[in-house]
């Protein structure tokens, strides 16, 4: 995978625009037109502040489906992800809870996104939706007969999971790249905005082929970003961006710009 191609920049910074509750989800407020509005300043913030990308999720519509959610929520990501293309010269990328990565691949082939992360490419973990299982061999496919120009960036031993057994890292990096076909690799720490464990990115970077980054996936800070990317080839972002660093804050731009200057030093 070609990190300058897809995002602009050697060693990507991706900042995340978690969405409001969706239409159906149990904390909508009745209001689209303001979740669009979230999502647009979100975008700009992120912009303004220098990152090469941006990621769009459907973070507020918990309790979330396992891997198949209806209609309207595909609706819905596609009217917002639109709206972030329109308003922001980045590369737009697609993320819909928990794991359905056809309607991430759908959403990105419809609006030009370039590229979408699956929470569970390959295997199965053991989460608050019960086992969630990679779709890989469907994923892969159905980007090819739609003509998504979208990289699938995919997890590592996912957060806010367990292990239904123990394998080795090395053991799933290959069953992601080489049987799954990721482009990309994702390591996190066990929860949103948690801290992701420097000795589990290390055995993921080491594994994984010249070819295909990996991204810290959570816990990256002002203050650990340098010594994280020195590691890992990007970082997707969205607790540190956020007013107060609470994760459903809108996006501050100072916080923003204080992170990627950090990583400045490591390009």
């Amino acid at each position: 995978m070609n990190l300058t191609a897809t995002f602009g920049a050697e060693t990507p910074v991706v900042g995340m625009v978690h969405l409001p509750a969706l239409p159906g989800a149990p904390g909508f407020d009745g209001d689209r037109a303001a979740i669009r509005e979230r999502a647009v300043a979100d975008a700009r913030a992120l912009a303004e502040g220098g990152v090469d990308a941006v990621l769009v999720e459907n973070y507020g519509d918990a309790p979330f489906y396992p891997d198949d959610v209806p209609k309207v929520v595909v609706a819905e990501l596609t009217a917002a992800v639109g709206a972030v293309d329109d308003a922001v010269d980045l590369p737009v990328g697609v993320n819909v809870l928990r794991n359905d990565v056809e309607a991430s691949l759908s959403v990105a082939g419809a609006t030009g996104g370039r590229f979408v992360r699956a929470n569970q490419h390959v295997g199965a973990r053991l989460t608050d939706q019960g086992i969630v299982e990679g779709r890989a061999h469907e994923t892969v496919r159905l980007r090819d007969r739609i003509d998504a120009d979208a990289a699938i960036l995919a997890d590592v031993a996912v957060k806010h999971s367990a292990p239904l057994a123990d394998r080795p890292l090395a053991e799933l990096v290959a069953d992601t790249v080489e049987r799954g076909r990721a482009d990309g690799l994702v390591v996190s720490g066990p929860g949103t905005g948690d801290a992701t464990d420097e000795d589990d990115l290390r055995a993921v970077a080491a594994a994984a082929p010249a070819e295909t980054p990996v991204f810290v996936g959570s816990g990256v800070t002002a203050g650990n970003a340098a010594a994280l990317l020195s590691v890992a080839d990007g970082a997707i972002v969205g607790t540190a961006f956020k007013t107060n660093g609470e994760t459903t804050n809108p996006v501050d731009g100072d916080r923003v710009a204080a992170l990627v200057e950090q990583v400045e030093a490591v390009r």
